[in-house]
This record gives structure tokens, C-alpha cells and sequence, in this order.
């Protein structure tokens, strides 16, 4: 058995996550209080009896669920990753999880990650929309069709992809595309174009904080979003992620890639299950679980 695991990105969040590993495990109680001191706020008190709409917020968010993933690997007596990736936020958990950055460092980027992305929507009026049942050619042709930026965001799996761009361009993209036979091309409300060149304000302020972190090479090969590859170069792994801002989530090319090179069980690890449903339409002959 080739055991992988997978670490979820924004959108996975819900009330109440974390508490039964703040409750039961004593070190995961440490690092939650350790991650209250690092952000300057308790982000537990919203993570365990906030409101939805506390969690929404990007900034509560993204280190909401980095957190529960990463410390939910922690407290893993057996946690010995064959590979490992993440969604987008999830690829920061996975290169902690693995050992390629400490807790401390990978908290403060994915907060400053946050605080990047969330002003980078605050300039420009910008959306995703999810597009179910068109191959990815046909979405990709569409796109480029027209006027104003909307991009391929997340290549989630087969027949499954969401849009990325400016908010004009996006609704225009989802009447052509129902017009080619989409299942849907639903707006999502998300208040920004994330893995879009409209993000390149937060990729360039994000870079600074990333070449200033320390890298190592994690203990397992990382699947990084930008090409779907495994990597375990520290320096590589740097631009990679630097680029992981603008450029879309090759979701279904990365579960190709791990079950090509031998990934026959796949463990999300986090909140919610949306991963575990993904890697399922994109290679069903493998085994899925989850832990929360």
C-alpha cells in the first residue's frame, strides 16, 4: 500500500473545527494556543464557535484550515507520507506537514497570503464560477474568447472546472459556455479572481515574505499546484509556490501524476471532504479516506 495524503483549500471550513483535536490531543492544544499567540488574535474561538460568517473572512480562513490540517498531521502517531499535496491554501499544509517549513514560518505566510489576497480583491472587482460538464479544451477556448481577464482557476477533476477574473468577464464566459453545453457555470460567492494574473498585487507582496522564509526539502516528494509535479528541492519548491498565486490548480493532472507513480491510497487530511470526492472522479480504482 502507497499511502498519500492530501491537504484542502479554501472553502472547506465549518464551525467547530479543530475542537475535538484541541480537546483530546494535549499537544494539539498547544499549537492551536501557540498559532493564538503567532497571529495576535484566537483564532480558535472562531474556528470552534464563531459564526459562518467569522469563517468567510480570508484572513480567518486560510490559516483556519491550514491549521486544523496541519496539526491534525502532527498528532498522527503513524503520519509517513509516501507523496503529499494540497488545494491551492492545502499546498502550505502539505510542505509543513512534510517538514519543508516549520509551524511557526508556514502560520505567518499563510496569514500574510490571506492579508495579500484579501487586498488584491478590495482593487478590483473580480469572481470565480464553477463550469460542470465541458472538457477542459473547450473551457480553455471559451475563455480566451473573451474581452477583459478570465482564466482556467482550478482544474478540480474531469468535467469540473472553476473560472477565475474579472466580474464582467466571468459572466460573459458563463453565457458562452451554457451556450456550448455546459452543465452549469454557476458564479461562486467568493469576493475575489484567486489563480488569476488579477492576483499579481498579493504574488508580488507574497514573494518577499517566501524568499525570506527557510525552505528545506520535505521527507516526501510534494506535488506542487502550478505543473502538477513532485518536487523536493527547497529552491524550486520557493518559485513554485511564488507562483502558485496566478497561476491555476492542476487538481486532476496532480491525482494522475501520484496514482502514475504509484499513489494507491489517498488520505484527506482537514476539515470537510471535498478532496476525498475529487480524488474519487479522478482515479476511482483508488482507496479514499479522510480524517477530521
Amino acid at each position: 500500500m502507497t499511502k498519500v495524503y492530501v491537504f484542502p483549500g479554501q472553502g472547506a471550513q465549518f464551525v467547530g473545527m479543530g475542537k475535538n483535536l484541541y480537546d483530546s490531543v494535549p499537544q494539539a492544544k498547544e499549537l492551536f494556543e501557540a498559532a493564538n499567540d503567532i497571529l495576535g488574535f484566537r483564532i480558535t474561538d472562531l474556528m470552534f464557535s464563531g459564526t459562518e460568517a467569522d469563517l468567510k473572512q480570508t484572513k480567518v480562513t486560510q490559516p483556519a484550515i491550514f491549521l486544523h490540517s496541519v496539526i491534525l498531521a502532527k498528532s498522527l502517531p503513524d503520519f509517513a507520507p509516501a507523496m503529499a499535496a494540497g488545494h491551492s491554501l492545502g499546498e502550505f499544509s502539505a510542505l509543513v506537514a512534510t517538514g519543508a517549513m516549520n509551524f511557526e514560518d508556514g502560520l505567518k505566510l499563510v496569514a500574510a497570503r490571506a492579508t495579500a489576497m484579501q487586498k488584491a480583491c478590495e482593487q478590483q472587482p473580480s469572481t470565480m464560477a464553477a463550469v460542470l460538464g465541458l472538457d477542459d479544451a473547450t473551457v480553455e477556448a471559451i475563455c480566451a474568447s473573451v474581452d477583459g481577464v478570465v482564466v482556467p482557476a482550478n482544474y478540480n477533476c474531469p468535467g469540473q472546472l472553476v473560472i477565475s477574473g474579472a466580474v464582467q468577464a466571468v459572466e460573459t464566459a458563463c453565457e458562452r459556455l451554457k451556450a456550448a453545453g455546459a452543465r452549469r457555470a454557476l458564479v461562486l460567492p467568493v469576493g475575489g479572481a484567486f489563480h488569476s494574473p488579477l492576483m499579481e498585487s498579493a504574488r508580488v507582496e507574497l514573494e518577499a515574505a517566501i524568499e525570506a522564509t527557510a525552505l528545506r526539502s520535505p521527507v516526501c516528494p510534494v506535488y506542487q499546484n502550478v505543473d502538477a509535479k513532485p518536487y523536493t528541492d527547497a529552491a524550486t519548491i520557493k518559485q513554485n509556490l511564488i507562483l502558485q498565486l496566478t497561476a491555476p490548480v492542476r487538481w486532476t493532472q496532480t491525482v494522475q501524476n501520484m496514482v502514475a507513480d504509484g499513489a494507491d491510497t489517498f488520505v484527506e487530511l482537514g476539515p470537510g471532504t471535498v478532496l476525498q470526492g475529487l480524488v474519487k472522479k479522478i482515479a476511482s480504482q483508488v482507496v479514499v479516506e479522510g480524517k477530521q
